[in-house]
C-alpha cells in the first residue's frame, strides 16, 4: 500500500553530500565560485579555447549540413513544380507566413521577460570568467575557419 500524503522524504544537502564524497569535490571543485578562483590563466584560455574551437567546429559542419539539406529540398521542389508533379498555391503560401508572423510576434512578446533574464544572466557569467570566455570565443572563430 502507498500513503502519497504521508510518505516522508529526506532532503538531501548538496554542501553536506561533497564533504562526505570526495569523488563529489574533485569533480566540481570546493569552491563554487567563478572559474577565475579554480585554475590559472593560461588554463583558462586553454579551456576556452579547445571547447571554442569544438563548438565552433561542431557549428560548422552541421550549418553545412543543414544548409545542403534545406538548398536541396528547395531544388527538388523548384525541378518538380517545373516538371508539373507540384504546383504551388503561392496565395495560400502567402496567407500562411503572414499568419505564421503574427503568432511568433505574439509569442516573442510574451517571452521578452524570460530573454532578458537570460541575456543579463549570460552578462555576469562573461564578466565573472572573462579569460574562459575570450578564449572561447577566440576558438569558435578558428573552429569555424577550420
Amino acid at each position: 500500500e502507498h500513503d502519497s500524503e504521508d510518505d516522508s522524504y529526506e532532503v538531501l544537502d548538496l554542501t553536506e553530500y561533497a564533504r562526505r564524497h570526495h569523488w563529489w569535490n574533485r569533480l566540481f571543485g570546493r569552491s563554487s565560485g567563478p572559474i577565475v578562483e579554480k585554475y590559472s590563466v593560461a588554463t583558462q584560455i586553454v579551456m576556452g579555447g579547445v571547447t571554442g574551437w569544438c563548438a565552433g567546429f561542431l557549428f560548422q559542419k552541421v550549418g553545412k549540413l543543414a544548409a545542403t539539406a534545406v538548398g536541396g529540398g528547395f531544388l527538388l521542389l523548384q525541378i518538380a513544380s517545373h516538371s508539373g508533379y507540384v504546383q504551388v498555391d503561392w496565395k495560400r503560401v502567402e496567407k500562411d507566413v503572414n499568419k505564421a508572423k503574427k503568432q511568433l510576434k505574439k509569442r516573442a512578446n510574451k517571452a521578452a521577460p524570460e530573454i532578458n533574464t537570460l541575456i543579463e544572466e549570460s552578462t555576469e557569467f562573461i564578466k565573472q570568467n572573462i579569460v574562459v570566455s575570450s578564449g572561447f570565443v577566440g576558438g569558435f572563430l578558428l573552429g569555424l575557419a577550420s
